[in-house]
């Protein structure tokens, strides 16, 4: 099964967390996934984790964005924080769950492969 990879361009967390949902669903197959979050998109992961919209997805048994982050890193989806967005955002890697790796743009589409999808959220 080809890998699935999304680019996540944006701060909005709603976003994020439909492609986390979709990366579970792809990783609940048998396929790899991974997120690249870049630069203001990296607030997102800004500890504690949390979203505006986390109280309604609660309030219907869905999960907070923070326990989406986790469920899909402990499925293995690769969650890569762009080098630039940490600085934009005044974090340092190491402030981040220690499963969340940073990187660049370049070293995230060179990975991806010939059989790769990508898809920009």
């Amino acid at each position: 099964m080809p890998g699935l990879n999304f680019v996540v361009l944006t701060d909005d967390a709603e976003r994020l967390r439909g492609a986390l949902t979709l990366a579970l669903a792809h990783a609940a197959l048998g396929g790899e996934a991974r997120l690249f979050l870049q630069l203001d998109a990296v607030r997102l992961l800004t500890p504690p984790l949390s979203a505006p919209r986390d109280a309604d997805h609660a309030a219907h048994g869905l999960p907070t964005l923070a326990a989406l982050v986790t469920e899909a890193l402990d499925a293995g989806v690769a969650i890569i924080a762009c080098q630039s967005g940490l600085a934009l955002a005044g974090l340092a890697a190491d402030a981040l769950d220690p499963r969340i790796t940073a990187g660049g743009p370049v070293s995230f589409l060179q990975s991806i492969g010939p059989e790769g999808r990508l898809s920009v959220i």
